[in-house]
């Protein structure tokens, strides 16, 4: 096995393939800068330029592509509070804070650096993983995912701050939002209000958008100043590179954690990035040493989420190699490529093809350092960014927004629920309402609802007993009791001081 590892390393270095690779670096870096076109999206236009490749250069070219989005994502949810992807929202939560204290070279620096740790760390997870996913993913079914679910809700009361009941409420209205669209069951529309877009439900792009960025890009109109603020220092940005990447690799222990949380969540198949991130996050608050930090600018924050968005690509690629069962939306994209090329996943992807399955290793490991290495060096042009006039960037902004929310399903009605969470963002602002248990629930809800439903068909209320589930069920127990034992420690020993 340790020959073809490095066989496959030697077909991706060659001339043509790394060729092909740099070019869906370079497609992937654009994308994932510009809000809401997402890798998928992406993914599925690029996939018929694969027709006549051999699959170690189909792959070269599209995982290139697809792993980098990620990356860069990072970058405008750290300058301007836009996620570049639906899965780098948690980023904004400290990045952008840190960007209007006038450190977006801090913030950057450490996203950017823990990404290609968390690039590497799923890329090794992916390689150990391959003789082994088969039993370990068949283990799993529809009532252990439905308790993963839960147990990614629990997170609501340390992601809420210090007001817990708001936090709750904000979590109950994420679910009802999660209930719109099609009944999954009964097939009957639920709350759809004869439009029919809501059929399908609210995309999470547009309210991504709308709810983070665009309350951000509100707020910057309102205040009239620079995404930066009054910072007099205007090199203060870039000066603090090095500071973000001594803070990653001080947090190592973190980016580990984190990277293994992006792994797990991903091998799951469904739960996708947005769920890894806000789980890693909430164990990132959970087990800080300053959790009040959290949602105002801290480091800790921004390293666990960059580590994690990066980690669970190479965690959804381990069903789908395994087995052919997706584990996100982009490797679903990828599988029909594996049909295009003429690869089978499972069995010959382990054992005659086993040099393709190894070169998306080597792919995710020299495409994510292509792609930091380019962030770094264009760091100063886009943190100046961050210190025009307000008046002058959010007319550019705005145009940003509105057409990475209509890229999502093509329609303007998008545009619409964009500028509806935009408005509902800066309402949470304004009144301290914590706008992260709210998404957290619309992206769990869908998720929860359909499992839940196929664990009673199959097996009942039986499924409850099950010994993975137990096992979950005493995992969920002690993230929800964690805090509230936290506070009360807390509160002890201020008193017997």
């Amino acid at each position: 096995m340790l020959p073809t590892f490095f066989s496959a390393l030697e077909q991706v270095l060659e001339p043509t393939t790394l060729g092909l690779m740099l070019l869906g670096v370079a497609i992937g870096f654009v994308v994932g800068i510009l809000p809401g076109l997402g890798g998928a999206v992406t993914l599925a236009l690029m996939l018929p330029f694969t027709y006549d490749m051999p699959p170690v250069q189909a792959f070269a070219f599209l995982l290139g592509m697809w792993v980098v989005t990620a990356t860069t994502g990072d970058i405008t949810s750290v300058l301007f509070g836009i996620p570049g992807e639906a899965t780098s929202a948690a980023v904004v939560l400290d990045g952008y804070p840190l960007t209007r204290r006038g450190e977006a070279g801090r913030a950057l620096g450490a996203v950017l650096f823990s990404s290609v740790l968390g690039a590497w760390i799923g890329a090794l997870a992916l390689a150990a993983a391959v003789p082994v996913i088969r039993p370990v993913v068949l283990a799993l079914g529809p009532p252990e995912f439905f308790v993963l679910t839960l147990v990614g809700l629990t997170f609501v009361a340390s992601l809420s701050g210090e007001n817990v009941l708001k936090g709750l409420i904000m979590a109950f209205f994420g679910l009802l939002v999660a209930t719109i669209g099609i009944d999954p069951q009964a097939g009957i529309p639920r709350y759809v209000f004869g439009q029919l877009y809501l059929w399908d439900g609210i995309d999470i792009v547009p309210l991504v958008v709308g709810l983070f960025g665009g309350a951000e890009v509100l707020q910057i109109m309102l205040s009239k100043q620079s995404i930066a603020g009054d910072q007099a220092d205007r090199a203060k940005g870039v000066a603090g590179l090095r500071t973000g990447i001594t803070d990653t690799l001080h947090h190592w222990w973190l980016v580990l954690r984190s990277s293994l949380v992006g792994v797990g969540i991903g091998v799951i198949p469904g739960m996708g990035g947005s769920v890894a991130q806000f789980i890693a996050y909430g164990q990132a608050q959970q087990a800080s040493k300053h959790p009040e930090e959290f949602g105002k600018g801290s480091i800790e924050g921004v390293i666990a989420t960059g580590a994690v968005n990066n980690a669970k690509d190479s965690g959804s690629l381990i069903p789908t190699i395994g087995f052919g069962i997706p584990g996100s939306v982009g490797t679903a994209v990828l599988l029909s490529a594996f049909l295009i090329t003429g690869l089978n996943p499972g069995k010959e992807m382990l054992t005659t093809n086993l040099d393709v399955t190894f070169s998306m290793v080597w792919v995710t490991v020299l495409a994510n350092l292509v792609a930091v290495i380019a962030s770094f060096a264009l760091l100063r042009p886009l943190t100046r960014l961050t210190f025009i006039s307000g008046p002058l960037l959010v007319p550019f902004l705005l145009i940003v927004l509105a057409l990475g929310s209509y890229t999502a399903s093509n329609s303007f009605a998008d545009i619409v629920v964009m500028f509806a969470a935009a408005a509902f963002g800066v309402a949470a602002i304004h009144w301290d309402w914590p706008r992260v248990p709210f998404l957290l629930a619309i992206v769990l809800g869908g998720i929860a609802e359909r499992y839940l439903f196929l664990s009673y068909s199959l097996f009942r209320w039986n499924w409850m007993t099950r010994p993975i589930v137990l096992g979950l069920w005493a995992v969920l127990l002690v993230v929800a009791l964690r805090p509230l034992v936290r506070g009360f420690l807390a509160r002890r020993r201020e008193g017997s001081t």
